[in-house]
Order: structure tokens, then C-alpha cells, then sequence
């Protein structure tokens, strides 16, 4: 198996239950902009780290198993972990959310509760 193919099956995951959280928070889900700038922020984080230590030698890659594309030292399936993590952990955080929110149509005393 090539890191192109684990990532994407690593990614197809995340996305699917991204989904999968998303609709369970009822339609309040995380906000696109706020989502697009944490993707932003990780692969800049990703593309800075990874190549830190790549050039310090910490860790390599088998090259036949690559695709080839780099950003810096990073191989581009690096990015795939980053942005899997930036769509899945705020869906995770409003499907929660939404379970703490008590709904509108639940009597007051229910509402103290939630």
C-alpha cells in the first residue's frame, strides 16, 4: 500500500463521519469559514513542521511509495492527516454541542436541565 492510498483511506473516513456528525448536530454544524481557516492554519503548520524535521533527519519516507509532490521536504499524503483533523474534530465539537442544546420545544424544566 503507497501513503496515497492509506491517506486517502484515512481522509475518506474522516469525511464521512464528518458528515455523519454534522447531520446528527441538527443543523448547526461548524461554520465553513471557521473550518477553511483551521484547514489553512494546519497545512501551513504541516508543511513548516514537517519539513523542520524532515531536514533534522527525525524521520523519512520510502521514496518508491511517494507520489513525487512535495511542499517543502513534506510529501503532499502529509496533508491528508491535517486536513482530516480539521474537518472531523469540529463537526465532532457541534454534534456534541448540539446534544448539550436543549430544543425549543422542550418545556422550561427540561431546558434548566440540558
Amino acid at each position: 500500500m503507497t501513503y496515497l492510498q492509506l491517506a486517502a483511506w484515512f481522509l475518506g473516513a474522516a469525511v464521512v463521519i464528518a458528515i455523519g456528525l454534522t447531520l446528527l448536530a441538527r443543523g448547526r454544524g461548524p461554520h465553513a469559514g471557521a473550518v477553511a481557516l483551521t484547514v489553512l492554519v494546519m497545512l501551513t503548520l504541516t508543511a513548516v513542521f514537517d519539513t523542520i524535521m524532515i531536514a533534522s533527519e527525525l524521520f523519512h519516507y520510502a521514496g518508491p511509495q511517494l507520489l513525487g509532490v512535495h511542499i517543502g521536504l513534506a510529501p503532499i499524503e502529509d496533508f491528508a492527516y491535517p486536513l482530516a483533523g480539521a474537518l472531523l474534530l469540529p463537526a465532532l465539537w457541534s454534534a456534541l454541542r448540539s446534544r448539550r442544546t436543549a430544543p425549543e420545544d422542550a418545556p422550561s424544566s427540561e431546558r434548566t436541565r440540558a
